[in-house]
């Protein structure tokens, strides 16, 4: 059992140390890993660094890929100029078209690549009647909805995960769990930071509308990837009248983009398990032959730093399961005389780390250690995994995260930023607890029961 416990400790040591000195946390765990196997396990060098996840390296790398293009050669920019052409002057909807925009941008491949709304978000809440908390939650919900989809980050981390373990997951039910919780919070939202107001009809100055109208432009490419924190300026101050159609390579893009969602969805009904990573790739062949340019800019945007993220800390879990530590987790989760107390407990450990930490190393490590409860507590797994993912994302709008800090830094009025500061922290703590219990008792506790 000491082994174990060591090497547990030094499972959290390297978390602990990544964190205080802003290392990277994926090589860190990778090379602990190949010392944890080679002296604490005894395990040649050859299992250790079987234990590599490729199968979700292969689906990170396609998807970012896929995407990376349509970042390169402007078809995101015009989706996105499509959309707000057609919302005008109705605030009441603004709220929720950057919540769908967010969503639609984090879905593709990286969550942080919904940041690149935040600008343009926080512009439009600063000329119109918005509230930029409201602005901001609508943003942040949209990001957390749309990192779960079967083609992002978080989704594919969490069910990817769970499905190398053996626990059957659709990737479309946890889309669908997040999807509506961040709904809800986005309701919430609404009335809370005055959206309420926003559907009674107010006189608009023509020309403050024409002016937003402009400077939420969003002509040409940019070249920035998909995890990038962009500024205000990234976007062109194009009018209406100029902005230019969907080029050929552009609708070449809608089209892959359309056929990838299709084959998510529909293919699974039909009776077949598509592999995303390989519908990525093969969507970015015939786009990179389309457009070489686009295809060779791609490839820097591929998320090469979450795939070592993702591969070193679930190497080391790989290590710790050799060894017996998880077992012997499971064994003390046994013995706890409410598996609902544990189920509660492990989310809320996610959700608080994660408001601090980097989310997506909170998923690989936490969905492992997190199996033993569903083997031996009589506890639903795919209720589990859902909640433990969705709780660990939603309290990402802290200000002590990159999306809540970036959402600070683009509200346009400085003297709101100290209010944007304590009003974000007070929503993500208080969504350490409020998303535990809400999705424990929602999912996790009605799966005991059946």
């Amino acid at each position: 059992m000491a082994i174990q416990l060591t090497a547990l400790a030094l499972f959290v040591a390297v978390f602990v140390v990544a964190t205080v000195r802003r290392a990277h946390i994926g090589v860190l765990m990778f090379a602990a890993a190949c010392g944890a196997g080679i002296w604490l396990a005894h395990m040649p060098i050859d299992d250790v660094i079987a234990g590599f996840p490729l199968s979700i390296l292969v689906l990170l790398v396609g998807v970012t890929y896929f995407f990376g293009i349509a970042h390169s050669n402007g078809t995101i920019d015009r989706i996105i100029e499509a959309a707000l052409e057609k919302v005008g002057d109705r605030e009441a909807l603004l709220p929720l078209v950057f919540f769908l925009l967010t969503g639609a941008i984090s879905a593709m491949g990286s969550p942080l690549g919904g940041l690149v709304m935040a600008p343009v978000g926080m512009l439009v809440a600063d000329k119109r009647r918005i509230d930029p908390m409201l602005m901001a939650l609508s943003m942040g919900t949209g990001l957390s909805a749309g990192a779960f989809a079967p083609t992002s980050l978080f989704g594919i981390v969490t069910y990817g995960t769970a499905h190398e373990a053996g626990i059957d997951l659709s990737p479309m039910l946890l889309f669908s769990v997040a999807l509506a919780v961040n709904l809800g919070l986005l309701v919430a939202a609404f009335c809370m930071f005055g959206g309420l107001r926003l559907l009674r009809p107010a006189p608009v100055d023509a020309e403050v509308a024409s002016r937003t109208e402009q400077m939420v432009g969003v002509g040409g490419s940019r070249s920035g990837g998909t995890g990038a924190q962009p500024a205000a300026g990234d976007f062109g101050a194009t009018p209406s009248s100029e902005r230019k159609r969907f080029a050929p390579n552009q609708i070449a893009t809608v089209v892959c983009m359309l056929g990838l969602v299709l084959a998510v969805t529909v293919l699974p009904l039909m009776g077949f398990d598509p592999d995303i990573g390989v519908l990525g790739f093969a969507f970015g062949a015939v786009l990179t032959l389309i457009d070489p340019d686009a295809g060779r800019q791609a490839v820097t945007k591929i998320d090469w730093s979450t795939v070592l993220l993702v591969g070193g800390i679930i190497t080391y879990v790989g290590v710790l399961d050799h060894m017996g530590a998880v077992d012997l987790l499971g064994e003390y989760a046994s013995h706890m005389s409410v598996p609902l107390i544990a189920a509660l407990f492990i989310c809320l450990v996610a959700g608080l780390v994660s408001a601090f930490a980097s989310t997506t190393g909170m998923l690989a490590a936490l969905v492992p250690l997190a199996l033993p409860l569903v083997a031996t507590g009589g506890i639903p797994g795919w209720a589990l995994i859902c909640a433990l993912g969705v709780c660990a994302s939603i309290v990402d709008v802290s200000p002590f995260s990159t999306v809540g800090a970036t959402y600070v830094a683009s509200t346009v009025d400085e003297q709101q930023r100290p209010r944007m500061t304590r009003l974000l922290m007070r929503w993500g703590l208080s969504m350490v607890v409020i998303g535990p219990v809400l999705l424990v008792g929602a999912l996790v506790g009605p799966g005991t029961l059946f």
